[in-house]
């Protein structure tokens, strides 16, 4: 039976961020069907740094409790430079990064990512076995990556993040999935990322068109339906998993998902 890895964003940028409750959150997460999770590098007061000491304390209370995939963020709109921002790849634990296809308005910012910078992320994640999860909020961001596997080492196959929903971005309708995911690669591997999300529909479409993960958490949304907000995130990580085995399909486990990504722990 095919199985759906469940990616876990559980901290909303800009709030405050507690270790221990973020681990006990994750933890049940885990129980509910989540597989993977995925933290930006930040302080205790929700803000991104290039400091990786706190993203550590939160990822080790969080594998004291579960053995779910450690995802790294190189992302964010922040001032930091490119190198900077791949310093959480040196935390030893860390098995997938996000690795940004190229630049996009997000709401009323531009978040810069140019050539330069995709090599440089491309070239840190490959030289620590790290798999790289190509996030791409248009279609011409599959091509930035094409250029760059033409040019350099990288993953084979590639995982792809399809982000959906962002102002300035692509936005989440049937249609430009369907155009999205038509540009992916066929031995590719891709999911999706609903920001905003209010409505599960979306989300239903892209597993039904074989999507290998879906990534739901505060970071993106904490809405259980467009009238109910979830108080933590291994509430969203069911209804998610409902409707994963409502689709008559499974949710991975963590080391299902290793096995799936062909992870190297």
């Amino acid at each position: 039976m095919r199985k759906v890895i469940i990616s876990l964003a559980p901290v909303q940028a800009g709030t405050l961020v507690d270790a221990v409750k973020l681990a006990e959150d994750v933890e049940k997460s885990v129980q509910a069907g989540a597989a993977m999770c995925h933290l930006h590098c930040r302080k205790p007061d929700g803000s991104l740094t290039p400091d990786i000491s706190y993203m550590v304390e939160c990822f080790e209370e969080i594998l004291k409790r579960t053995d779910v995939v450690v995802q790294a963020s190189t992302g964010g709109v922040s001032d930091m430079n490119i190198e900077e921002r791949c310093r959480p790849l040196d935390y030893e634990k860390v098995e997938s990064a996000s690795l940004n296809g190229g630049s996009t308005n997000l709401g009323e910012a531009v978040y810069i990512n140019s050539f330069d910078d995709i090599r440089y992320c491309a070239d840190a994640v490959y030289k620590r076995n790290i798999l790289p999860e190509t996030e791409v909020f248009d279609i011409g961001m599959l091509y930035n990556m094409k250029l760059v596997k033409d040019e350099q080492p990288f993953a084979d196959p590639m995982l792809f993040n399809l982000v959906f929903g962002h102002k300035g971005g692509m936005q989440p309708t049937s249609e430009m999935l369907s155009a999205f995911r038509s540009f992916v690669p066929e031995d590719a591997m891709w999911g999706v990322t609903h920001f905003g999300r209010d409505n599960w529909t979306f989300l239903a479409a892209a597993i039904a068109m074989g999507a290998t993960v879906v990534r739901v958490g505060f970071e993106d949304s904490a809405y259980l339906d467009e009238n109910t907000q979830a108080e933590y995130n291994y509430q969203v990580v069911e209804k998610v998993a409902a409707l994963i085995r409502a689709m008559g399909l499974e949710t991975a486990t963590p080391d299902e998902a290793r096995e799936i990504l062909n992870l190297k722990r």
